[in-house]
């Protein structure tokens, strides 16, 4: 299936947009790049400035924020003005999900302000920050002094708000969770303009509905966060896997999971996990644990300063494990952290072909990577149809046992490779969320499972399909379809940062509506924000479709349900 040469499909023709897209790498390199690395640079004194002011200083100018937007909120006349979003521009958002809905009429409500981080607390073993908080600036903070977020997910430009109220994992995931579940407290406007906290014990039902709800319940303005003491680097253990996708599977499963249940065993369990199938038959397995400056400075050990401009790609050097086996190194914590960042993953490889030789890397490879939000800003509409139709960036949430089918599936459908598998636990809560484990997984337990949480795992799919590559047709919208219909069937899910193909009704077999939709009427975000599916829908949405559909939510009961 996945040899390049031998043909499967009929040709395609090539128009104009393939002749942009081949050479968009001149605008990349000329603009894209040069403005990337100054607003980068911007972004850095900001922080920096940010950083140099008091706790004390910082709290105060958010209280101002605040009243700020609870002040517009109160502007709001629900007979002339439209849904609430931010004012933040579409083109901006690092997902690749189209920001349409903002192109109907809208109520503007400006967050660009909340970018500060407000308190690390050392004895509670928390960070206090505001939603546009990302993850360089945080890592930056947090990893001096021994501590990280729980979750660090691996691109410096994602924000604490797109994680939370989105979706968030990292390689610690098989222990903490998505990002969203190591949230102490979310502080939230809601729809009359009120402040309110929502924690386990205060406002619960708000609390366990804001994950996945991609703002739709009130306006996040900051976040408690769970802190983790660290060590300054992360001893990494590469090891290769060879042989059939069930076999890299297992092996996959092995690297984290005991397969006598013991799960919480931090002996046999590592601190970080993941894993890169480059092919049919190979794969790398990674698993890290932290360790002290001491430790990996004893002669013989190997230290690997990957966050060097000049270094090779992460998923390069992973790849060498395939022909030179198992080997460890020690990486600097936070390096690691990042470590797929100037590469996108391995998206920088379509973006800019020769950006991973060692020339380009040594000259330019300090201004990489290109802004994502840039990049979609630069394509235009017929770049970005282009993209949607022959490129896939989806993650497939699945349960860890069924890892094996869905590499299968990727395989025979889409061909993509490389694929990032990466871990996360699901914990089963005392009420039932948008996303929710297996019913009845506790009462037969399979390999990484425990009592209080089922394994699953993310299947990321990003790069062009093996019949693009090859010059075929590819109907990229369909594929997309027959996944999300597989996710359904599996109890997978889609995160939906990724263009999605769903219906109203599909998208509401792969999601539980019902604590959500009970938060949205008590809360009073019906009729004042978007509703999550229409937020979530491809395309352009009228205000006619999105005024009708919020009217038959306000009229339609649906249940409260407890956890299963």
């Amino acid at each position: 299936m996945s040899d390049l040469e031998t043909p499967l499909r009929p040709k395609r023709k090539k128009g104009l947009v393939d002749f942009l897209i081949q050479f968009r790498w001149i605008a990349v390199v000329f603009i894209v790049l040069p403005i990337s690395c100054t607003i980068y640079f911007l972004i850095y004194l900001g922080d920096l400035r940010s950083s140099m002011k008091s706790f004390k200083q910082r709290q105060k100018e958010h209280d101002e924020n605040v009243k700020k937007v609870i002040k517009r909120l109160k502007e709001r006349d629900p007979s002339k003005d439209g849904l609430v979003c931010t004012a933040r521009k579409p083109w901006i958002a690092v997902g690749m999900r189209n920001v349409d809905y903002k192109r109907a009429r809208h109520f503007e409500v400006d967050l660009s302000a909340f970018r500060n981080i407000l308190e690390i607390d050392k004895e509670r073993m928390v960070a206090r920050v505001e939603p546009l908080v990302n993850m360089g600036q945080i890592s930056r903070e947090t990893v001096p002094l021994n501590l990280a977020l729980a979750v660090v997910a691996e691109l410096d430009d994602l924000t604490v708000g797109g994680l939370i109220n989105g979706y968030g994992i990292e390689g610690s995931s098989h222990i903490y969770g998505l990002f969203s579940d190591t949230v102490v407290a979310f502080e939230i406007v809601l729809a009359n303009g009120q402040l309110v906290r929502a924690t386990r014990e205060e406002n619960s039902d708000l609390y366990y509905a804001i994950p996945w709800s991609q703002g739709t319940l009130g306006l996040l303005v900051a976040a408690e966060i769970k802190l983790i003491p660290v060590k300054e680097y992360m001893r990494l253990t590469y090891t290769p896997v060879k042989g059939n996708l069930k076999e890299i599977a297992q092996a996959y499963m092995d690297s984290f999971s005991p397969r006598d249940l013991d799960q919480d065993n931090p002996n046999k369990v590592p601190d970080f996990v993941e894993g890169m199938v480059y092919s049919p038959t190979e794969a790398v397995c990674m698993t890290g644990r932290y360790a002290s400056k001491e430790e990996a400075k004893r002669k013989g050990n190997v230290i690997n300063n990957c966050g060097w401009w000049f270094k090779p790609w992460f998923y390069q050097h992973a790849q060498k494990a395939l022909t030179k086996g198992e080997f460890v190194e020690y990486i600097p914590t936070r390096e690691y952290y990042h470590r797929h960042t100037r590469s996108l993953y391995w998206e920088g490889k379509l973006i800019l072909p020769f950006g991973d030789q060692f020339w380009f890397r040594f000259l330019f490879g300090w201004m990489m990577p290109p802004k994502v939000s840039l990049l979609k800003a630069t394509q235009g509409e017929a770049i970005r149809n282009y993209y949607h139709q022959n490129h896939v960036i989806q993650d497939m949430l699945v349960p860890l046992y069924k890892v094996g089918d869905a590499l299968e599936w990727v395989d025979r459908e889409m061909e993509v490779y490389p694929i990032w598998l990466c871990p996360h636990r699901l914990f089963k809560l005392p009420v039932k969320t948008m996303i929710y484990p297996e019913p009845g997984f506790e009462l037969q337990l399979k390999q990484g499972d425990t009592s209080y949480a089922q394994m699953y795992t993310d299947v990321g799919v990003y790069y062009a399909p093996g019949p693009i590559l090859r010059g075929e047709v590819f109907d990229g919208a369909e594929a997309v379809r027959r996944m999300e219909k597989w996710l359904i069937e599996n109890h997978g899910f889609q995160p939906q940062y990724a263009v999605t193909e769903l219906s109203e009704k599909d998208f509401w077999r792969m999601f539980d509506a019902s604590l959500y939709e009970k938060c949205r009427r008590k809360y009073g975000a019906v009729g004042t924000f978007m509703s999550v599916f229409y937020k979530s829908k491809k395309g352009r949405k009228t205000e006619k479709e999105v005024q009708e559909a919020e009217r038959e939510v306000a009229e339609v009961e649906i249940p409260y349900a407890e956890a299963t």
